[in-house]
């Protein structure tokens, strides 16, 4: 068994206009003095990491490594969840997504899409120059509006639904698979790939693509009410990224899963500061360990209630007291007898 690593946290949530989070120094040494080892970088944001010099020069990754290493910390991923986004977006959605690139693209599908592509083969190999071994993004979406069996879907259209999506990502995922990284898919709502069942319709669609991956996050199985206990079971051959993130769901008389168009304070099924959720995360630990995953623990906070302050340094020290030293030997091996080929026939009565 493998011991992960951690905690991390993911800083597209903190990166902001005042200090300590307006550039990656203040905000790295920052993360470092809460108790975090690792920061996974968003890769949209310019005070991060310029993406494009990232992929062209090893010299830049080295350099910019060894800074995280001074400001205490190291990058445990890239992510582009706004560029995979882009990638495949229903014309229903396209114009509450016009702010993820470039505003000059805005209204532009064909150019959103071609520029989201561009972003993620540069990230590629970005990573490779990093070397790093996992990078988490979204699916974009192209059947989304059609989640809800009503009114009736034309038959075929979820078949070919999917196979446009993977047209659209296997030459990226292609390019991944050079650079010997892992796209590992966030399954969220709004995502043609939010749960088991569409992430294996995708590696269908793929030919079961080797680099095809999952970055496990709990909260929106919690939200969607799925066993992410038994998912890790299921899937945990390609749980190469790992976000940290509690939710809780409280039903009622009035609401359920599908939130009655309130907003996030007022849903039943509503994102949490570590803690205060309902996922078990000692089972989720457990289940990391006997699995051997053995990347990063990663934090991603979202709260509609804690201010993020509070969130980030409550966040180290939860994921440090669960992050399992896995054993080296048995526990009972101080009761153990030894054994060779003779002894055994022995024991067995030959």
């Amino acid at each position: 068994m493998k011991t992960l690593k951690g905690p991390a946290i993911f800083l597209a949530q903190f990166m902001g206009d005042a200090e300590p989070f307006n550039s990656l120094e203040s905000i790295s040494k920052y993360m470092a003095d809460l108790g975090y080892k690792g920061v996974q970088l968003p890769a949209w944001d310019g005070r991060c990491l310029d993406l494009k010099q990232a992929a062209e020069s090893k010299t830049y990754c080295d350099d910019l490594k060894g800074r995280m290493r001074e400001w205490g910390v190291e990058i445990t991923e890239l992510a582009t969840h706004l560029q995979g986004q882009l990638v495949a977006i229903h014309p229903a959605y396209a114009p509450m997504f016009d702010g993820f690139g470039p505003a000059e693209l805005a209204g532009n599908a064909k150019g959103q899409q071609e520029w989201a592509t561009q972003q993620l083969l540069w990230a590629a190999k970005a990573s490779q120059n990093l070397g790093l071994k996992s990078h988490p993004t979204f699916s974009g979406a192209l059947l989304w509006p059609f989640m809800y069996p009503w009114p009736q879907r034309p038959a075929g259209l979820v078949e070919q639904g999917f196979k446009e999506l993977a047209s659209r990502w296997t030459p990226i995922l292609n390019a991944f698979d050079e650079a010997g990284v892992d796209v590992c898919y966030e399954l969220h709502p709004g995502e043609d790939l939010h749960d088991g069942v569409t992430f294996e319709m995708f590696l269908d669609a793929t030919g079961n693509h080797p680099r095809a991956a999952i970055n496990y996050d709990p909260s929106h199985f919690v939200l969607q009410q799925l066993d992410y206990l038994q998912f890790i079971d299921i899937y945990h051959e390609r749980i190469r990224a790992f976000h940290v993130k509690d939710a809780e769901f409280n039903p009622s008389g009035r609401q359920g899963v599908y939130g009655g168009f309130q907003g996030w304070v007022g849903r039943a099924g509503r994102f949490r500061s570590l803690g205060d959720g309902q996922v078990d995360f000692s089972g989720i630990f457990s289940k990391m360990a006997q699995y051997d995953y053995d990347g990063w623990a990663v934090l991603e906070w979202e709260c509609a209630i804690k201010h993020p302050e509070q969130g980030a340094a409550e966040g180290a020290p939860f994921i440090e007291s669960h992050i399992i030293r896995v054993t080296e030997r048995a526990f009972d091996d101080f009761v153990g007898t030894g054994a060779d080929e003779a002894f055994n026939r022995r024991v067995l009565g030959l």
